[in-house]
């Protein structure tokens, strides 16, 4: 890019080159990583396809889940990991524009998603008896689609917006990929008001749905306190527990990065938090939710036996 207000048709993506020393450590990593990832949610999606006993609201939540963790992830990792075996991290203007849309339309969509699930796990305890009613499998449909539906719409508008702005001076993009905060630096002049409508979309679309979660919770534990037997109170929280550990996973810092003034930006902070919503929230999901669910855990012995041993 040269001159004052040019606009800039390439961008370099500064990912993690201020340590050279460790590109084959990094690469080694994150290829793990992005592998585990993907099996781990296919195996998820394999064993609820496979088993009858999980053709329920929640494993279908689930599934939905499982295919936009490995999405979400392959937004990121497979460009980070090429960037590491190269010298030339450099992304076009329609590139980086193309990998901010899917970003935040996966990540948009998990949010949505999410509020779903806990909107399930709330009917399902505080409502047991009209739960399956309520929850058919229409209504399922229209709640995973108006997920997905919502999330394109905000990712759209989102780089719409961004990428309309006027690009000068420096083309250095200090982050692992198109994230829209060091994006957002490289605009041209003044971006105040570009910021303020970014964390107030931000806020419309995290703030939001974890809003509907906290009630949710609110009510389910407020029934779950009401359980007299233990027994009882443990197995009604332990249908919550896998899910809310996602939750808490994925917003504590999506929160945390997405409505925040730039005066208080640390990129090389944030680059490392994007990693724990962007890259280990998708590699836990099969973990959390195949070891804390006796359902799944009970589904994957009988997928391996039947692999394993299909005569038994």
């Amino acid at each position: 890019t040269t001159g004052n207000t040019t606009s800039t048709i390439m961008f370099v993506i500064l990912g993690f080159s201020h340590r050279p020393d460790m590109k084959a450590i990094f690469f080694v990593l994150f290829l793990c990583i992005y592998l585990i990832t993907v099996l781990g949610n296919l195996v998820i999606i394999l064993v609820i396809n496979m088993d009858p006993v999980l053709h329920t609201p929640m494993y279908f939540f689930l599934r939905n889940l499982s295919f936009l963790e490995i999405c979400y992830t392959s937004v990121t990792l497979p460009r980070l990991l090429v960037n590491l075996l190269s010298s030339d991290t450099s992304i076009s203007f329609a590139g980086c524009a193309a990998q901010m849309y899917f970003f935040l339309f996966f990540g948009g969509t998990e949010c949505c998603l999410l509020a779903a699930m806990a909107y399930d796990r709330y009917l399902a305890i505080c409502s047991p008896l009209h739960y399956m009613d309520i929850m058919n499998k229409k209504v399922c449909m229209q709640l995973a689609a108006s997920s997905w539906i919502c999330g394109n719409l905000v990712a759209l508008g989102h780089t719409t917006f961004i990428f309309s702005l006027p690009f000068c001076g420096s083309n250095v993009i200090n982050h692992f990929f198109c994230e829209i905060q060091p994006v957002l630096m490289l605009v041209c002049g003044d971006t105040y008001w570009n910021e303020l409508q970014i964390i107030l979309a931000a806020a419309l679309v995290i703030l939001m749905p974890f809003l509907l979660i906290v009630v949710s919770y609110s009510l389910i534990i407020s029934s779950i306190l009401k359980i007299r037997s233990a027994v009882g109170r443990y197995k009604a929280f332990s249908t919550c527990f896998s899910h809310l550990t996602v939750v808490t996973l994925f917003y504590g810092t999506a929160v945390f990065i997405y409505t925040r003034p730039k005066s208080s930006y640390s990129l090389d902070v944030d680059k490392v938090l994007s990693l724990f919503y962007s890259v280990l929230t998708p590699i836990l999901n099969p973990v959390i939710y195949s070891l804390r669910n006796r359902e799944v855990r009970g589904a994957l012995f009988k997928m391996r036996m039947k692999l394993f041993h299909p005569g038994s």
